[in-house]
């Protein structure tokens, strides 16, 4: 018996090729066979047809060569525009939006304090007039003096009516250090979104680095208002104690008095504090039995959150006694050199200067605010001690 062979590959494409051939003729026309019966097998040299051969030596087959330049290139970057990026695009148009009130409240602060320089130089030019006059002799009710009186007055009016402006404008300054910190907080938000390019992130982070020196224009702008506000509400209060003194002046016809100072701190005195005057000293070494500060501030860090305990313990207190006079002392450390306890005492000052502020913005007035200062061993950064008397 013969043994069985399998068919080699030129056999099945010479089947291939036959079943081809007889499907399409030579010609690529089918032959009609007669019915009922095979069609006949055609046997021929000619060449594979170019379809044929494409599918049967497609494979295998060499792939593309990746090269620096496709990775880096514009096959990677193609430019296409992401969830994220139109996310990018929407805290842009917000930042600017923002950038340009921000712009228009810097505007109007300058504007505000323009008007008020040239309120208080109108004002001193008449006062300097009247004092001047005083100074120099005149009659007792002198209708020139009082003329120059009536005009400072009303500059001193219209000053008054300047810090109104002020504090509108500082409640504006607010609303946008809010929008300035939403913005912020949105813009790292989107980093975790996902569906990113590297290009999104880069436009984030240089997003992120302007919101936050626009939130640093704003703190500015917030510092700068406040201390417009406390200044000329102060120096209000102080002139319209000088105006009365004047107007006194005018109607005797010599000069009584002398001018207050305008600066918080400038005519503070020592803390004197004694076991027998009704309150304590706030140092270790007080008097046994003295009573403790009403509120006792550390600033030994920065941005230290101390208004609404400040606000709370006042209030407290004007429910109990509405007729109390508070002092306010600024506590400084003595450790180091002259050099260093003078740079503290400064900062002690500073910081209760911006406690008076907080407490004049609360309502309280200033003429029921005492200042005083004072050293203190134990002290390991400025303190400010708000007693009640």
């Amino acid at each position: 018996m013969a043994a069985f062979q399998f068919p080699s590959r030129a056999a099945f494409l010479l089947a291939a090729v036959s079943t081809f051939v007889i499907a399409t003729g030579m010609t690529g026309v089918a032959h009609a066979a007669p019915s009922g019966k095979p069609p006949a097998l055609v046997v021929t040299d000619e060449p594979l047809p170019q379809e044929l051969q494409n599918r049967l030596y497609s494979k295998p087959a060499r792939a593309q060569d990746i090269t620096m330049d496709r990775v880096l290139g514009n096959d990677y970057y193609d430019g296409g525009e992401t969830i994220v990026g139109r996310k990018v695009d929407s805290l842009r148009n917000e930042f600017f939006s923002l950038q340009g009130s921000v712009g228009n409240l810097a505007e109007r602060l300058n504007v505000l304090q323009g008007q008020g320089q040239a309120q208080s130089a109108e004002y001193y030019a008449n006062v300097a007039t009247i004092s001047t006059q005083l100074q120099s002799g005149t009659t007792p009710g002198n209708p020139r003096l009082i003329k120059r009186l009536s005009v400072a007055r009303n500059s001193l009016e219209s000053l008054a009516a300047n810090v109104s402006g002020l504090n509108d404008l500082a409640v504006e300054i607010s609303n946008a250090a809010s929008m300035s910190g939403f913005l912020l907080e949105s813009v790292r938000a989107t980093y975790s979104l996902s569906g990113a390019v590297e290009e999104d992130h880069a436009r984030l982070a240089q997003l992120e680095d302007t919101v936050n020196n626009n939130v640093v224009a704003i703190e500015r702008l917030q510092n700068l208002v406040n201390d417009d506000i406390t200044r000329t509400v102060s120096y209000l209060s102080t002139e319209r104690n000088n105006l009365r003194t004047l107007s006194l002046a005018i109607t005797t016809g010599d000069l009584f008095g002398k001018s207050l100072a305008s600066r918080p701190f400038s005519g503070a005195q020592p803390a004197n504090f004694a076991a027998d005057g009704g309150m304590g000293s706030p140092m270790a070494m007080a008097p046994v039995g003295a009573p403790r500060p009403l509120v006792k501030i550390r600033f030994d860090k920065p941005n230290v959150a101390y208004e609404q305990p400040v606000y709370m313990a006042v209030n407290e207190a004007l429910q109990r006694y509405p007729n109390a006079r508070f002092e306010l002392v600024a506590v400084h450390p003595t450790g180091g050199n002259s050099a260093e306890s003078t740079i503290e005492s400064t900062r002690a000052r500073r910081n209760a200067e911006k406690v008076l502020r907080s407490l004049t913005q609360m309502g309280l007035t200033m003429d029921r605010i005492d200042l005083s200062y004072m050293p203190s061993p134990e002290a390991g950064s400025s303190e400010v001690h708000l007693f009640i008397r």
